[in-house]
């Protein structure tokens, strides 16, 4: 069979990996393809003999085209990227809920809706009645820190 030769082998798995960017875009798969098509080349010439040399050699020519072209693959081939905002707390800050059960007196939790979901709330210590619409000021662990916001 033609799967038994490995240099076929290495062939068809570079090829395939190559391929395979298409569904996994990145930049990474191909290089990893061309890696094992320089193992392929290596085998032909015949500077590389066994199964531990050629995945060292893959290995090898693996980290040096991720490393010496990954910047060239991922201009061409781009993918996802987007910058965000890193600090939760400043996404939270100043978003209004509505309480769901009662919160305070004191440091008594209640629930608030908040972005479609019910949290725990924590309030300024006074007494926060349900329906009441509250501002988050931050977040304790998983509780918001919640104000009234007065009428």
């Amino acid at each position: 069979m033609v799967l038994s030769n490995p240099l076929m082998i290495w062939i068809v798995i570079g090829i395939v990996l190559m391929l395979a960017e298409i569904v996994l875009p990145g930049g990474i798969v191909i290089l990893l393809g061309a890696a094992c098509l320089v193992v392929a080349g290596a085998l032909a010439v015949g500077w590389v003999e066994g199964l531990v040399q050629a995945f060292t050699l893959w290995f090898i020519a693996s980290m040096v085209l991720l490393l010496g072209f990954r910047h060239v693959t991922q201009k061409l081939v781009g993918g996802d990227s987007h910058i965000d905002n890193t600090d939760e707390e400043m996404d939270l800050y100043n978003q209004t809920a509505i309480v769901k059960t009662v919160i305070g007196p004191a440091q008594i939790r209640g629930r608030v809706e908040f972005q479609g979901s019910e949290w725990p709330a924590l309030g300024d210590g006074s007494e926060i009645p349900v329906g009441a619409t509250v501002r988050v000021i931050c977040r304790e662990n998983i509780a918001l820190v919640v104000e009234p916001i007065s009428e």
